[in-house]
């Protein structure tokens, strides 16, 4: 006897059928999302200073709401009707953090018009154990005269570069920030400022070409 009954096993395994989804749906964020950035003391002031252009892209091109608490001492931010992007929130995030850390505001602003750019940090004593004077003395020769040595690294990489004791940051496209890296991590190896510029025209060089 055949079962004409039985269920057909045949397409079990094949991919699950959704029906789409209602129009709106996927609109906007049924919760408002919350993020909290704190800001370090010796960058209150400057906050102070500089708030109409922190929070004006901020609410602007991002839609987001945007307060300072006082108490806390770190800038909020959440989602409303009016943000239009799903990563809006962390797109303001790194915002704030970035002028948190030292960056300009015209610097920082970057990060909310480009979708490639990222925030790297890392400590000299990550790359090497220096104390005392020889800490001093990398430190020195990262910034060089009149810190012209950072700027040199800047502009042949197209990155913005904080030296904030020994705490580095860097701003810039994910391959640029490799570049700027590499050339700081000499630097604190011990390796003399002239040959690293030498490194920084080739890697330039090549950049142009590869832009041409």
């Amino acid at each position: 006897m055949i079962d004409t009954d039985a269920p057909d096993v045949s397409n079990q395994t094949a991919a699950p059928v959704f029906p789409p989804l209602p129009a709106g749906a996927g609109d906007g964020p049924l919760k408002s999302e919350t993020r909290r950035v704190p800001i370090p003391p010796h960058r209150m002031t400057p906050l102070k200073k500089e708030w109409i252009n922190v929070f004006g892209p901020l609410t602007e091109m991002l839609g987001l709401q945007v307060r300072m608490n006082v108490q806390r001492r770190c800038v909020e931010m959440r989602t409303s009707k009016h943000t239009k992007e799903v990563g809006a929130l962390q797109k303001g995030a790194d915002f704030v953090k970035a002028f948190a850390l030292g960056f300009d505001v015209n610097d920082a602003i970057a990060l909310l018009r480009l979708d490639d750019l990222y925030l790297d940090s890392f400590e000299i004593k990550d790359v090497k154990s220096l104390h005392g004077d020889h800490l001093s003395r990398a430190i020195g020769r990262i910034a060089g005269h009149d810190g012209k040595t950072k700027f040199t690294i800047e502009n042949a990489s197209r990155t913005r570069i904080i030296l904030a004791d020994t705490k580095i940051h860097i701003l810039g496209s994910f391959q640029n920030i490799k570049i700027a890296r590499d050339a700081i991590v000499s630097l604190i190896l011990g390796s003399p400022p002239g040959k690293v510029y030498a490194g920084l025209r080739t890697v330039a060089s090549r950049m142009r070409q590869r832009a041409l």
